[in-house]
């Protein structure tokens, strides 16, 4: 079984958070360390620990955080200029919690996705 993380906490509703939305698949938060004017995660209510992770049944709530985006990225006013939705994998990835999220990210320019 995964280790539980600060997320699991988080959906639980046993720590604090900006919660966004929630429904039985995913849940969306503010970032407290935001890197942009708009910073949200979105993550699977099941722990899945990393992309490497990912089985078949968890296609629905993988599908529901692009859902999920797309109406928090229009209710925040951002869907028209742009966005960006991240998804980092294990320790080259930069990979810090082991409980795979959706950032999205804007309300700014955000430059070259990756440094050259």
């Amino acid at each position: 079984m995964a280790q539980e993380t600060i997320f699991s906490k988080i959906i639980r509703r046993e720590i604090p958070a900006d919660i966004l939305y929630q429904d039985d698949l995913v849940t969306a938060f503010r970032d407290i360390n935001p890197r942009a004017p708009i910073h949200i995660l979105i993550v699977p209510n099941v722990l899945i620990p990393t992309v490497n992770d990912v089985e078949p049944q968890h296609e629905l709530a993988l599908g529901r955080l692009f859902t999920v985006a797309r109406k928090l990225a229009a209710d925040a006013g951002i869907a028209e200029d742009g966005y960006r939705l991240i998804m980092n994998c294990n320790q080259h990835g930069g990979q810090e919690v082991y409980h795979i999220h959706m950032h999205l990210v804007g309300g700014r320019v955000l430059g070259t996705m990756v440094a050259r």
